[in-house]
């Protein structure tokens, strides 16, 4: 959200009474005259007047290009987040990445930001972090990405490796003992391997057989075939959106596997359509809960005429994070970064919160089941961590 302020111009009447004197002897004398001191405008900083009542937080996120929906969504969702809490404490400026991360981040603190929001890409945090950093800017980043955190920067997104850790254990204790993977190629499917084996040992389970895929259906029943080949596995976890898990449905049910159990990722959670694939009933995936975005969706859509997308609720919960700081953050001063790493951690949409000392945030999850055309909790989401 950019707020621009207008600076009124201040006019100043000086009318100088002379007082005149006649003195008994000798020519008149004309009265002191004092002049007086000019008085300086509102000091400027980078084209937006200094605000001394409130703090002065960026928004780094894409306004245009391929990734403009998603920035437009995220920007529309800290303007939600400061309406709902009625903050007069908070003001966000908004600057387009899309044109130049680095550029974006070296405006946001000339302009006297004193913390960024965002940038959403990791290669955008990777840009970002470091001007931030040499001005002791703290960034909470959207992206998912782990690697990225670390001297200043934070990772708000929902990261893979806890959403399979969480499905994994909830399947653990349900009973299944052994396990197979089906990874995409590429950055993503090689994280995805790495948490799932430790996952798996993790809950004291065993991974049988792990195979890797291109995304085209001949790929998936060849990678679903080496699958078969191996040991028999009660669950089988498809790292990837749930259209392409549900590619792989038919090969599965083919084979001495036909009953294993279909295990997915925070990935599901962001496909709207994900209770409505027939080929995914019964599969189980763990996500943050969708309690409170429903409610955040329906005034998201009354109030800008479109549904949000779903990892907006990231910009709105960084909102609510910065106001509950700024409780005990002096306006002008830097922001209290050793405030992020909180063992009671916070409250958002998405559910309790927190970062560990590497600045990734650790998430409360709950796990789903799909069925019958819907998605139904079959493990709750603690309220804290504390629970």
């Amino acid at each position: 959200m950019t707020t621009w302020f207008r600076l009124a111009a201040i006019g100043l009447g000086l009318a100088l009474a002379g007082c005149q004197v006649v003195p008994k002897q000798g020519p008149q004398q004309p009265g002191p005259v004092t002049r007086p001191r000019p008085v300086p405008p509102p000091p400027v900083t980078g084209g937006i007047p200094e605000d001394r009542e409130r703090h002065r937080v960026a928004l780094l996120v894409p306004l245009t290009g391929a990734n403009a929906g998603v920035g437009q969504s995220l920007s529309n969702a800290t303007t939600l987040a400061l309406l709902d809490t009625n903050t007069k404490a908070v003001r966000i400026t908004t600057y387009d990445t899309a044109t130049g991360a680095a550029a974006a981040a070296q405006r946001a603190i000339a302009d006297g930001n004193r913390l960024i929001l965002g940038p959403l890409l990791a290669e955008d945090v990777r840009a970002v972090t470091p001007i931030a950093r040499r001005a002791g800017v703290p960034v909470l980043s959207f992206s998912n990405d782990v690697s990225v955190a670390g001297n200043g920067a934070y990772v708000m997104g929902y990261s893979p490796d806890q959403s399979i850790e969480r499905v994994v254990g909830f399947a653990r204790q349900s009973g299944i003992t052994s396990f197979a993977g089906l990874m995409p190629r590429g950055v993503y499917g090689e994280r995805a391997s790495t948490s799932f084996l430790r996952a798996v040992e993790g809950a004291g389970g065993r991974v049988v057989a792990m195979q890797s895929y291109d995304r085209s259906q001949a790929s998936i029943n060849a990678a679903v075939g080496r699958l078969n080949g191996a040991s028999p596995f009660q669950a089988v976890l498809v790292a990837d959106s749930s259209g392409t898990a549900a590619l792989s449905i038919p090969a599965i049910r083919r084979g001495k596997n036909a009953g294993a159990r279909l295990l997915g990722t925070e990935l599901w959670n962001t496909d709207t359509g994900v209770a409505g694939n027939p080929a995914l009933n019964g599969a189980w995936y763990a996500s943050v809960s969708n309690g409170l975005y429903r409610t955040y969706a329906t005034k998201y859509r009354t109030r800008f005429g479109a549904a949000p997308y779903r990892l907006s609720s990231l910009g709105y919960d960084a909102v609510l994070l910065t106001i509950r700081i700024a409780r005990e953050w002096k306006v002008g001063t830097p922001f209290p970064e050793a405030r992020l790493v909180s063992q009671d951690g916070f409250a958002g949409l998405d559910g309790a919160f927190r970062f560990g000392r590497n600045g990734v945030a650790e998430r409360a999850l709950e796990v789903q089941e799909i069925r019958g055309g819907t998605t139904t909790v079959v493990s709750a989401a603690p309220r804290s961590f504390a629970d």
